[in-house]
C-alpha cells in the first residue's frame, strides 16, 4: 500500500468567482458559502482548511488600486477570525486555520483570541503566522515602511516565544473546579510570564483557559533562507511552493533537516505544496478550460497584479515579452523567486501564464490527476498538498469537482484518509 498523504485547502474570505457562470447568487459576505464549503471538505477528511489574509488595497500596479479591486484581487477581503469561528461552529473533524500578522496583533490579543477559537474548535483551530510583506499594510498600523525582512523574522521569533509564553501561563491542571472549597481555577497554577525581550514586553497571565491543544496548532509559509529557518523552528505544518520534483523535494528535505538542527522531530512538521488542479470528464476537456484562463489579457494582468500585491513590486513597467530582470524586494522574496524562475528564460508573459501550475501541471481528469499527485510524493518523500484556486477564487463548482471527483479517485488509490483518527488538529496532522 503507498504511504497515505494530507489534504488542505487555501483560501481567503473574498468575492469568490463573482464573474463565473456557476458563481452563487446571494453575497458571499455573510460567510455561509465557506462553512459549506468547509463542511464539503470535512466530508472528504481534509486535514484543514487554511484561511489567508491581507491587510491593505494594493496599489503596486500601476500604482493605482485599480488593478486590485477590478479583478477582486486581495480586496475585499473580510476579516478571517469571524469566519473561522462560524467554520468551526459548522464542522466537527476538520481543522480551521486562520491568518494573523505579527505586525498588526499585540502578542497578547493573539494569543487570548487564539486560545479562545481553540475552545470553540474544540482543539481544531491553527494559527498561521505571518509577518505581512506590504508596505501598504505597514501604513494601515501607523508606519511609514515594513521593518527589513530579517528585523521582521527577528521580531516574529521574539513574538512566538512571548505567545507560547502566554498559552503556558495557565497550567493544565489550574481549573479545578472544587465545590466544596468554591475554587473554579487554583491561582498558584496561573503565573504571570513577565516577558521583557528587545522588541515586545508583556506581563501576563492569559486571562483565557488554557487551550484544549496547549497551543493552536502553527502553519507557517518560508520561502526564502530566513523563512526557512522560522518555520522549521516553529511550524506544525508548512505551506510550500517551488517548482517540479527536485525543487519541492530540495525544500522539503532543506526545511526537515533545519528541524533536525533545531532539536525537533522532522515529522512532527507537515510539508504541504502549494497546487491548483484543473479538472475535467475528459483531458482535453480540462486542457481547454486551463487554456481559455491562462491565453487570455485579462488573466494576464490578474497574474501579475496579484504577485505584485505581496512582492510589493509593480510587473508592469516589464515588457511581457522579454525576460524578467533579476529583482530583490522586502516583500514576500520568496514568492518572487518562485514565481521568476530564475535562470529560465521565460518571458514575463510565459510566467504569467504559469502563475497557478503550483510547480505541477495538474490538468486532466480526476483519475488522471489523482496519479501524477501520488507520483509527485513518491518522489518527494511526503507530505501532502495544499489545494487552492486561481486568486483563491472559490466556487460551488470547484469544491464539488475536489472532494466529489478527485479526493475519492486518492482515496481508491489508497492516496488520502477516508476517515479521521486524531480529535485534535495536531493529532490529525500527526496520523501518518
Amino acid at each position: 500500500m503507498p504511504k497515505p498523504f494530507h489534504l488542505a485547502w487555501f483560501c481567503n474570505f473574498s468575492a469568490g468567482e463573482w464573474d463565473h457562470p456557476y458563481a452563487p447568487t446571494s453575497s458571499p459576505w455573510d460567510g455561509k458559502f465557506y462553512v459549506e464549503m468547509a463542511q464539503a471538505m470535512e466530508r472528504a477528511c481534509f486535514d484543514y482548511i487554511m484561511l489567508e489574509d491581507t491587510l491593505m488595497v494594493s496599489d503596486a500596479w500601476r500604482g493605482t488600486t485599480e488593478a486590485t479591486l477590478k479583478h477582486a484581487l486581495q480586496a475585499p477581503k473580510h476579516d478571517p477570525m469571524p469566519l473561522a469561528a462560524m467554520i468551526a461552529a459548522g464542522t466537527s473533524r476538520m481543522g480551521v486555520v486562520a491568518t494573523m500578522s505579527t505586525m498588526a496583533y499585540p502578542p497578547f490579543m493573539l494569543a487570548r483570541l487564539s486560545s479562545t477559537l481553540d475552545h470553540i474548535a474544540g482543539g481544531r483551530f491553527g494559527w498561521n503566522i505571518v509577518t505581512s510583506g506590504e508596505d501598504a499594510a505597514a501604513q494601515n498600523f501607523g508606519m511609514d515602511e515594513l521593518p527589513p525582512r530579517e528585523q521582521r523574522y527577528a521580531m516574529a521569533d521574539e513574538y512566538v516565544e512571548l505567545v507560547c509564553r502566554l498559552f503556558d501561563s495557565w497550567s493544565p491542571d489550574a481549573v479545578v473546579m472544587d465545590r466544596e472549597t468554591g475554587t473554579y481555577a487554583d491561582y498558584t497554577k496561573v503565573n504571570p510570564v513577565h516577558f521583557e525581550g528587545k522588541f515586545f514586553k508583556c506581563r501576563g497571565p492569559l486571562n483565557t483557559v488554557r487551550s484544549p491543544q496547549g497551543r493552536p496548532t502553527f502553519v507557517q509559509a518560508g520561502g526564502s533562507p530566513r523563512g526557512r529557518e522560522f518555520a522549521a523552528r516553529t511550524a506544525d505544518s508548512i505551506i510550500a511552493t517551488a517548482n517540479g520534483y527536485s525543487g519541492m523535494k530540495a525544500y522539503r528535505d532543506d526545511v526537515r533537516a533545519r528541524a533536525a538542527a533545531a532539536g525537533r522531530n522532522p515529522d512532527d512538521i507537515k510539508v504541504l505544496f502549494l497546487i491548483y488542479p484543473f479538472i475535467g470528464e475528459t483531458t482535453a476537456e480540462a486542457q481547454a478550460k486551463y487554456d481559455r484562463m491562462v491565453h487570455h489579457p485579462a488573466f494576464i494582468e490578474a497574474a501579475l497584479a496579484a504577485i505584485g500585491t505581496v512582492t510589493d513590486i509593480d510587473f508592469s513597467q516589464f515588457d511581457l515579452d522579454k525576460e524578467l530582470p533579476h529583482l530583490t524586494t522586502n516583500g514576500e522574496q520568496g514568492s518572487l523567486d518562485k514565481f521568476a524562475q530564475w535562470g529560465s528564460g521565460k518571458t514575463l508573459r510565459q510566467l504569467a501564464s504559469e502563475r497557478y501550475d503550483g510547480g505541477l501541471r495538474l490538468v486532466g481528469t480526476p483519475d488522471e490527476i489523482a496519479e501524477k499527485m501520488g507520483e509527485a510524493m513518491e518522489a518527494i518523500g511526503g507530505d501532502g498538498f495544499l489545494v487552492s484556486t486561481p486568486f483563491q477564487r472559490s466556487s460551488r463548482r470547484v469544491v464539488v469537482e475536489i472532494t466529489e471527483g478527485l479526493v475519492p479517485a486518492l482515496q481508491r488509490r489508497g492516496l488520502v484518509r477516508t476517515q479521521y483518527q486524531g480529535a485534535t488538529l495536531r493529532d490529525v496532522l500527526r496520523e501518518f
